[in-house]
């Protein structure tokens, strides 16, 4: 035998990694400690709790303002439920998919990896949520008059509500 054969066959090497805390392989046999993989197990499905309560106050209050036909007058209130929608679908998409871990190969499974598993619909749709509600707060100081701005003390501190 030669000399790299007789090392990797009888080392023992202990590694850790941001998805698995502990591995430990010997002989090609690894083990995984229970504790790190209850926590992943156990935020995946707070995740996706989450993002399912999200989902239906979310599309709640967008069929409540359709139903009372304000969706009209408040569009960028609508646009905000519409982003956070689309934020927890996209939530609950990608950890329901890292929850089933799936193996993922060929062309597809490239994109798909790249696209769902990079959590790139999650950030689009919070930075997106992140940018109008910095349009809603422009708007809503916009549309007050200065005179009738409550002050705090003189220092200006209630512009701000």
């Amino acid at each position: 035998m030669t000399e790299d054969g007789l090392t990797t066959s009888h080392l023992s090497v202990v590694m850790t990694t941001p998805e698995v805390l502990t591995t430990v392989t010997t002989g090609g046999q690894g083990v995984t400690s229970s504790s790190s993989f209850d926590a992943e197990f156990y935020f995946r499905l707070a995740v996706i709790f989450i993002a399912v309560v999200g989902l239906v106050g979310n599309a709640l209050i967008l069929y409540a303002l359709v139903a009372a036909k304000q969706h009209r007058k408040n569009v960028l209130i609508v646009n905000q439920n519409a982003l956070d929608l689309f934020s927890s679908f996209s939530l609950a998409l990608v950890y329901t998919l890292k929850f089933c871990n799936l193996n993922l190969s060929g062309g597809r499974g490239y994109w798909l990896c790249r696209i769902l598993f990079s959590e790139y619909l999650i950030w689009l749709g919070t930075i997106g949520s992140i940018l109008n509600l910095a349009v809603i707060s422009v708007d809503r100081r916009s549309c007050r008059p200065r005179a009738s701005r409550p002050r705090l003390g003189g220092l200006g501190l209630g512009d701000h509500w």
